[in-house]
């Protein structure tokens, strides 16, 4: 079939689910790549997790942070909301800075996260990015500030209304009167971005290789799997990703190595302008489209 009518068909498709996207699949192998506007900037939510891991995993390898060393939180420290891991924690706790990695990466724990973002704050993370070569990806905040959107205002049989606010408020230039949602205040990146760091993850040059070893090891045990998981996870294939979500955002980043040796990036970033929380047809639609460019581009 002509790609560009399997674009268009896929866009077609989007848009009946309610949602527009930035798609990107790369073959590691060849650097031959398929897309859906893979250059459009958008916050980037929980993914920004995956370059904090590669900063604070560089500062354990050189020395600059202990892997094994203890932090203390406690239920007063704990602020940064989330559905998982320490936000729903009501006692003292002492966990150590991998096991943080561990919860911040793979379950997506945001209170995690905010504690190694106070070993490692987002400039730094900033600069681990740069020295690494991929440049469209900016870290401007903590997942605490993330989270401080107009949705933490109401009750969650009334998040309809959190989304709606968010819906149709983006400028032309991507700014929006959220910032969390705003490009130019936000954690920001493209599909391209994104894939550029798959791509410094699994074929390592400027990422010290262990380092990306454990990262690309920390996505793999990834327990959300409702999302891309389900086209790309099986008995002949490894799936390793990151998802990112923020009111109408829906993310997923990853990568699908094959049993005959093929490695394909990809990244799935999607805005909905549905007004609701939950969105099954959405998830499918995204994971559908992103198998899609990946069959296309295997096909080659």
């Amino acid at each position: 079939m002509n790609v560009q009518r399997v674009i268009r068909e896929l866009r077609a498709m989007l848009k009946d689910a309610g949602l527009s996207g930035s798609f990107l699949v790369r073959d590691l192998a060849t650097g031959d790549e398929l897309g859906i506007s893979p250059d459009v900037e958008l916050p980037i939510a929980s993914l920004v997790k995956v370059p904090l891991a590669v900063a604070v995993l560089e500062r354990i390898q050189d020395g600059r942070i202990d892997g094994a060393g203890v932090i203390d939180l406690s239920p007063g420290l704990i602020a940064s909301a989330g559905q998982v891991g320490l936000s729903r924690f009501r006692h003292p706790a002492r966990i150590a800075v991998e096991d943080l990695l561990y919860l911040s990466t793979a379950l997506s724990d945001n209170a995690a996260a905010d504690a190694l973002f106070g070993l490692v704050p987002p400039a730094e993370v900033n600069h681990v990015l740069v020295e690494a070569g991929c440049t469209g990806i900016t870290v401007r905040h903590t997942m605490r500030e993330l989270t401080r959107t107009p949705a933490r205002r109401f009750e969650p049989r009334e998040a309809h209304l959190a989304h709606s606010l968010a819906i149709g408020s983006r400028t032309a230039g991507h700014g929006h009167p959220i910032p969390q949602l705003d490009v130019s205040r936000a954690n920001s990146g493209t599909a391209r971005a994104c894939v550029d760091l798959l791509q410094a993850l699994w074929v390592p040059a400027r990422i010290p290789v262990a380092v990306a070893a454990q990262v690309r090891s920390l996505m793999g045990e990834n327990v959300i799997r409702h999302r891309l998981t389900p086209d790309f996870s099986s008995d002949a294939s490894r799936w390793s990703s990151k998802t990112g979500t923020l009111l109408n955002l829906r993310h997923e980043i990853g990568v699908v190595e094959h049993e005959d040796g093929s490695r394909y990036a990809i990244a799935a970033l999607t805005e909905s302008t549905v007004p609701a929380a939950v969105q099954p047809t959405a998830e499918a639609a995204m994971a559908h489209v992103a198998r899609a460019l990946h069959d296309q581009l295997r096909a080659r």
